[in-house]
């Protein structure tokens, strides 16, 4: 490598926001200085105004870049043979491009000749394993995994330590770029192989380095000790009423209700429930069946819990308890209960509690859904003439076809019998549980979560997880869901309304 290679160490990327206040050639020229004089090894600038600016102030190595918004190509990083010449011109000593295969302007081969041709190093800028083979065959000088994660689906949110240690055994010569905001992450990039590693917006982008911060804070005065919530989980037969603070149920009752009672002797129920615990709480999270909104609360499946539609919830909880209030639905916030508290890992989830109905939740890219997402239980089923998928699966279901089958006993009695040996129970259980099963796989399809976490009474029953999975051992390794049980159990939606709840005042607060 000739004298102006990057040596082992920290490269600092000075690229200020486009139209932010640091968006000036004096900005980054200080903040290069910076870098260097904290031990930076070498510096990643974007332009040829300000690489020109940067050169005369530093003595470390350079990696220049161009970015543009083409029309007709995706690619931004230096996409033009003119921006090599420029680059070289102004200064750079190494000239990095996207290395990617999507239509571009010039060839990745066009570009690393004329980087040679100038004298100088090449870096490529890869999103992918495939992109660095190709780059290393060229004689490309630097592997980056600058574009890993940019090139299409959800942006991910942890650096891509995976590709660094895959291109590790192509070179030595790996830079590891894109998403490494703290020293741990960078500890990590280097641990995995790489040669040096780039931080950016960590460093010279205020705003986004701001924005974390500020994200981290507003979640931990929703975790505070004084942050105390008043979660209430509305079902059928019950509310279950908590008092959380940090994740934690301080306390809890449960209150035995009648869905023909309605939910005005819903809410003054719990309310009863609660008169002596003399607290004060900052907000109250609702998790109910059904679909909130601002225009108010209405059941998508009336036989699990009948609702007068569009009930103002939300309004009428906020005036019986004297506090702001929330609400989301049931399954939905037990599956954020699920993510942010079952430590089952991964930033996607999705959530099935398989009950009297069946809800669901989402989880993508360590935010929830809401709305209709998750509705798995009103998807069309294979038999019951085309009716909700919860009406061929749930434990109203399964005590249906035992009455059918001429057996008197509820879902428990079902799969009491079942684990007995009864075949007639058996069957039933197993037909649900192949049902369960293909919905496993389809949600495996569509969503491709990390886990997908079943809860709920059925659900959780001895035996049907198991039964579930046999159904899908014939699957693909590739195609197989990780089906894990709910960790929570009935503690789920409390804790994850909860969470939600504190989170959503304290961002009204800050507001």
């Amino acid at each position: 490598m000739p004298s102006h290679a990057i040596p082992k160490g920290l490269i600092v990327s000075c690229q200020p926001v486009p139209g932010g206040p640091m968006d000036d050639a004096a900005y980054v020229v200080a903040f290069a200085k910076a870098a260097v004089a904290a031990g930076a090894v070498a510096l990643r600038i974007e332009s040829v105004a300000y690489l020109r600016a940067v050169r005369p102030a530093v003595a470390v190595p350079i990696v220049g870049i161009v970015k543009r918004d083409l029309d007709d190509s995706p690619v931004r990083i230096t996409p033009f043979l003119g921006d090599v010449d420029a680059l070289a011109e102004a200064g750079a000593d190494i000239i990095a491009f996207d290395a990617t295969d999507r239509t571009r302007p010039a060839s990745v081969e066009a570009l690393a000749q004329a980087v040679r041709g100038h004298g100088k190093l090449s870096m490529a800028d890869c999103s992918t394993i495939e992109d660095a083979r190709r780059a290393h065959a060229l004689g490309i000088d630097y592997l980056g995994s600058t574009l890993s994660g940019y090139t299409g689906g959800p942006e991910p949110t942890e650096p891509d330590l995976a590709l660094v240690a895959a291109m590790r055994e192509l070179t030595p010569n790996v830079i590891a770029e894109g998403r490494i905001r703290v020293p741990e992450q960078a500890r990590a990039a280097a641990a995995a192989g790489a040669h040096a590693v780039v931080v950016g917006s960590a460093i010279t982008r205020t705003e986004h380095a701001t924005a974390w911060f500020d994200e981290a804070v507003r979640e931990g005065f929703a975790c505070a000790p004084g942050a105390s919530i008043l979660a209430l989980d509305i079902g059928g037969t019950k509310i279950a009423v908590a008092q959380v603070e940090g994740g934690t149920i301080r306390r809890e009752a449960i209150v035995a209700t009648r869905p023909a009672d309605g939910p005005d002797a819903w809410i003054a129920a719990a309310q009863s429930a609660i008169a002596d615990w003399s607290l004060s709480f900052s907000g109250i999270g609702i998790a109910a069946t059904g679909v909130l909104s601002s225009e108010g609360w209405y059941a998508l499946n009336p036989e699990t819990l009948p609702i007068p539609n569009n009930y103002p919830l939300v309004e009428r909880v906020t005036e019986i308890f004297g506090a702001p209030a929330i609400a989301v639905n049931d399954a939905q916030a037990a599956a954020w209960g699920e993510f942010i508290r079952g430590g089952h890992g991964g930033k996607n989830l999705v959530f099935l509690t398989i009950s009297t109905g069946i809800g669901g939740g989402i989880v993508v890219n360590g935010q929830l859904l809401e709305g209709l997402s998750g509705s798995f239980g009103l998807l069309r089923g294979p038999a019951n003439g085309g009716g909700p998928l919860e009406g061929e699966v749930s434990g109203r279901w399964i005590a249906a076809e035992a009455a059918r089958a001429g057996h008197d006993c509820d879902a428990a009695g079902v799969f009491k019998r079942a684990s007995a040996g009864v075949a007639w129970a058996e069957g039933i259980v197993a037909q649900s549980a192949a049902r369960v099963a293909t919905l496993c796989r389809d949600i495996q399809m569509m969503l491709d979560p990390d886990h997908i976490v079943i809860g709920g009474g059925i659900g959780l029953a001895s035996g049907f997880l198991d039964r579930v999975r046999e159904n899908l051992a014939a699957l693909d390794p590739r195609l197989m869901p990780n089906i894990v049980p709910a960790k929570l159990g009935a503690k789920a939606g409390l804790v994850g309304v909860a969470d939600v709840a504190a989170r959503r005042l304290a961002d009204r607060k800050t507001a």
